[in-house]
């Protein structure tokens, strides 16, 4: 029991130092990127002070999922499903599984990603819809 607890745990730090490995790498080039851009606007302004700039932080919104959640979250709906399902359905239900506010905005915005994630599961073969058009399509897990 312990000789498979410690080779996951050795695998796991592995894993975790070579990710930090790779953010020192990260880390150093977006060093080198700002110095060269700084040298820039002094060739430009050689009075300007590029320190004084106030980092731009990118926050994205609560409703960005990462590559590939929102699919396997629709496959994931549809499966537990017990009859085909209407875009606005699925939208409806990734909103409330992912605890975000509900409102017509936010449902509308969802629809759209959720309508064009189905077509491209549509084209690669995972997920079927019964032909119609619109928001009221519904749509399955392609068999």
């Amino acid at each position: 029991m312990t000789d498979y607890l410690l080779t996951g745990l050795v695998k796991k730090r592995a894993e975790i130092s070579g990710e930090l490995a790779n953010m020192h790498d990260t880390v150093a080039k977006l060093l080198r990127d700002l110095e060269h851009l700084d040298a820039t606007i002094r060739l430009i302004d050689p009075d300007y002070e590029p320190e004084g700039i106030t980092p731009k932080l990118f926050r994205p919104p609560e409703d960005w999922s990462k590559r590939g959640q929102m699919s396997r979250m629709i496959l994931s709906i549809l499966r537990v499903a017990k009859e085909p399902m209407t875009t606005r359905e699925i939208a409806n239900q990734m909103i409330l599984e992912r605890g975000l506010a509900m409102d017509i905005k936010m449902l509308k915005l969802m629809s759209k990603r959720v309508a064009s994630s189905l077509r491209d599961m549509r084209e690669k073969g995972r997920a079927a819809s019964d032909g119609s058009s619109g928001m009221y399509q519904t749509w399955e897990i392609a068999r």
